[in-house]
């Protein structure tokens, strides 16, 4: 019994160690998390003595004043020059005005009307509001139709819908109307109600004077941008020079921002058509180009080789981060850098761009045009194109043009000019060509087999196949007479209409529609620029204009008449593929794209053969034969045997309606080897060989040696 109460009392002992053991262990634990817990209070009271008592002065600084933000940088667009190195357009440095009315606070209209003066003062011209209200009093609006609202009607549907224009939304927003469709304020009304809106003090007489207006113009284009109905970006002034930036400067008119641009400089008054323009994003392409990272106020290629090559010129946007005080100055600027790559995000220049073109060229190609042209009765519109035996343009001239430096100042006159300056003749005008079609009629019948080279045909005058319909071949109809008996090519040298109607009828309209594809005719070219398709005569072109075809319209279709119409560079490729032996290319203005420091080319354009037609050599001589004869009768050799090469051409006069004939010329050169096919039109121009002098000038230009091949200036290292 005494055993077991040991073991009892034992028990207990053990148990009351082990509870004394617990006890101190947890007193231990407990002293541990209490010193922990004590250190790190200390060290949060270090870190806030630190924050606000040591340094508070200055964190409280500069979180009260300086502001950072972020902007996207526009890159600066490549070079564009000829196939010899000329530099056509390049980049000139200057000064814009942009306003961040965030910064102004309620000092806003005060800076602006400080700002307004100080250019008034200087001289300095800012950019014209498009608030549609007269500049000084008595105020009108400043045009009648489509003020706040307009309508459309959707052809197909009939539908007709209204929409607001940017004054309507505007003024809708802001209370200046309850609906624009319904009621509109007058122009004295609206002036008012933008000066209550916006907060504007009027002169002592309440009336609203010229400085008011002009405030109210800035305040106007500011809040479009403000509700996001206009996206691009408010230049208040380009073209800054330093003395104002200093007046700016020493005013300190917060928020009147002065950036550092480039701006295109056109180094050539020729090539307007080909070398386009820039300008903002357009508001339908802005969503496309944000995507591609672009700011919203870059600037991008609007038309010409500036749009067609924007890739490659434009470069890559940068992002910049600018940190400014409490009074809009700028105190800190550097590049973002990327957090997933770490790599700076600096902008970076784009490529320059070489085109096929040669300014020395096209600089006598437009002029001698022009000549032309203003020598007539009767002056229309014109074009000549000169093509490589490759599809690569080395002149392109549209008559009448510009001056591509002076395109900004002068888009509102080009614009409303009846002669519209800015259509590019050469790849959207359609012109009859009349004669010069005759070498599609004559290769079809010949590799068809209709014909052979020696194939011959009475030229009676009249043609009799149809008893109803006599047409006749133009020497009949101008004195009476024949060609006599003709071959493939007397008939083109005489161009005989005669023998064309016969053996056009003979081949059929399909097959003709056929070769004219071939030769790239009624089909687009695949230049980079906007292009017209054109229309090859046949029953289908007749049905689209909705007029029936007969079997006896293939004769007229088969000398260049009834709806036949072509482009000029259609044309001039067209000849280009007849003398290089039936080789189709596409037409084409890029040469080469080289790096920023032209270094490296980072692009070579290819030729890409389209069709290949397999023409016999004995036929292509027959029909090249007829156009070196041509060439040397008196009419033309007064004109080519100066040249230095042997030429074969061919004319063309297009008969108009109610209109005097158009003039179409083509040729190539030199006989034996082609190297260029060209092509002129002219309106009103009467006959094809008016033109043959221009072709010539423009010959002598190419072949001549101190001409096309003259060094470049300035960029001898681009030679190959």
């Amino acid at each position: 019994m005494n055993k077991i109460y040991d073991s009892f009392r034992s028990q207990d002992q053990n148990r009351e160690v082990r509870t004394e053991q617990e006890a101190h262990r947890l007193q231990i634990r407990t002293g541990i998390l209490i010193g922990l817990f004590v250190c790190i209070l200390a060290g949060f009271f270090c870190v806030l003595y630190q924050t606000q008592i040591v340094n508070g002065e200055q964190y409280r600084s500069n979180a009260n004043v300086n502001i950072t933000r972020s902007e996207t940088v526009d890159s600066v667009r490549g070079e564009i020059l000829d196939r010899y190195g000329r530099v056509l357009v390049t980049n000139s440095i200057g000064y814009q005005i942009t306003l961040d009315t965030s910064l102004m606070g309620t000092s806003r209209n005060e800076i602006l009307s400080q700002l307004l003066t100080l250019c008034q003062q200087s001289g300095l011209e800012w950019k014209a509001d498009a608030l549609p209200v007269s500049a000084e009093a008595p105020y009108t609006y400043t045009k009648t139709e489509e003020l706040f609202w307009y309508t459309w009607t959707d052809e197909e549907s009939g539908e007709t819908e209204v929409y607001r224009t940017r004054l309507g939304r505007l003024a809708e927003k802001l209370d200046w109307a309850e609906d624009v469709t319904k009621s509109t304020p007058s122009a004295q009304e609206l002036l008012q109600a933008m000066a209550d809106s916006f907060q504007v003090e009027l002169p002592e007489s309440g009336a609203i004077d010229a400085h008011t207006r002009q405030l109210l113009g800035v305040l106007y284009e500011v809040a479009l941008r403000t509700y996001e109905i206009t996206y691009s970006e408010y230049i208040f002034a380009e073209d800054v020079d330093i003395s104002f930036i200093t007046k700016v400067k020493e005013h300190s008119l917060t928020g009147v921002v002065i950036d550092t641009v480039t701006s295109r400089q056109y180094n050539t008054t020729h090539a307007a058509h080909v070398l386009g323009n820039v300008g903002g994003i357009p508001q339908e392409s802005l969503q496309e180009y944000l995507d591609k990272g672009y700011p919203m106020n870059a600037i991008v290629g609007r038309a010409g080789v500036e749009s067609a090559f924007e890739d490659y010129l434009h470069g890559k946007s940068g992002v910049r981060q600018i940190e400014t005080n409490e009074s809009g100055k700028i105190v800190n600027v550097s590049w973002k850098t990327d957090k997933k790559t770490g790599e700076t995000l600096e902008p970076s220049p784009g490529g320059n761009v070489v085109l096929t073109l040669d300014i020395g060229l096209q600089g006598v190609t437009e002029d001698l045009l022009a000549q032309f042209v203003q020598k007539l009765e009767n002056p229309g519109k014109a074009a000549a194109v000169v093509v490589d035996m490759t599809g690569g343009v080395l002149a392109m001239a549209s008559y009448p043009t510009y001056d591509p430096a002076s395109y900004r100042e002068s888009y509102n006159d080009l614009l409303n000019d009846p002669n519209r300056p800015l259509v590019n003749n050469a790849t959207t005008g359609l012109f009859a060509p009349g004669s010069t079609f005759k070498m599609v009629t004559a290769i079809a019948a010949l590799d068809s087999g209709v014909i052979t080279p020696y194939s011959t045909v009475p030229c009676t005058g009249v043609y009799t196949y149809y008893p109803d319909v006599r047409p006749r071949c133009w020497i009949y109809s101008s004195t009476g007479g024949n060609h006599g008996v003709e071959n493939v090519t007397d008939a083109i040298k005489d161009s005989c209409n005669i023998f064309f109607y016969d053996v056009g009828r003979r081949t059929g309209i399909s097959t003709l529609v056929k070769y004219a594809n071939l030769f790239g005719l009624g089909e687009y070219t695949g230049i980079e620029l906007p292009e017209s398709k054109g229309y090859v005569a046949g029953p289908d072109t007749s049905a689209l204009f909705g007029q029936p075809w007969y079997d006896g319209q293939t004769m007229y279709a088969s000398i260049g008449q009834e709806n036949n119409q072509f482009t000029p560079l259609q044309l001039a490729n067209y000849v280009a593929t007849l003398v290089n032996g039936g080789n189709n290319y596409q037409v084409h203005l890029l040469k080469e794209v080289k790096s920023t420091d032209y270094s490296q080319v980072l692009h070579t354009f290819e030729p890409v053969l389209r069709h290949q037609i397999d023409i016999d050599p004995q036929d292509l001589s027959a029909v090249k034969q007829g156009l070196y004869n041509l060439s040397k009768t008196a009419s033309m050799a007064q004109y080519f045997s100066r040249l230095p090469v042997e030429v074969g051409c061919k004319t063309g006069t297009a008969e108009v309606l109610n209109s005097s004939a158009n003039a179409v010329f083509v040729c190539f050169a030199p006989y034996d080897n082609p190297q260029v096919a060209l092509c002129l039109v002219a309106e009103n121009g009467a006959s094809g060989g008016n033109l043959a002098s221009v072709a010539a000038g423009i010959l002598e230009q190419y072949f001549s040696s101190g001409s096309s091949l003259s060094q470049a200036t300035g960029e001898n290292a681009l030679l190959h």
